[in-house]
């Protein structure tokens, strides 16, 4: 077989994302963490606040946020926290890229 130097960084990643088999989300509809377009105010910070609610119960809320911030995500509520709120960690970090 021929040797193709753009697999050499590649690897199990299982343990990595091992975590993610025991997040309470995953017995939840996953379009609770993720708000529809446009969505504003009141509702928007009631749908937040759900999701939010569901984290505050999960073993591994810390490995949720720390994925989210490492990669970083975007959308929805992940680890606890809401999109803004991890754009304003990461801001305080030097994060410059827009969305």
């Amino acid at each position: 077989m021929k040797h193709n130097p753009q697999l050499d960084n590649l690897r199990p990643v299982f343990e990595e994302w091992e975590w993610q088999d025991l997040g309470a989300c995953r017995e939840v509809d996953p379009e609770i963490f993720f708000l529809e377009h446009n969505l504003r105010s009141v509702q928007k910070k009631k749908k937040e606040k759900a999701a939010i609610e569901i984290c505050k119960a999960c073993p591994v809320v810390q490995e949720c946020l720390d994925h989210s911030l490492r990669v970083p995500e975007f959308y929805g509520v992940w680890g606890g926290m809401t999109a803004d709120q991890r754009m304003s960690i990461l801001r305080k970090q030097g994060f410059t890229a827009t969305r």
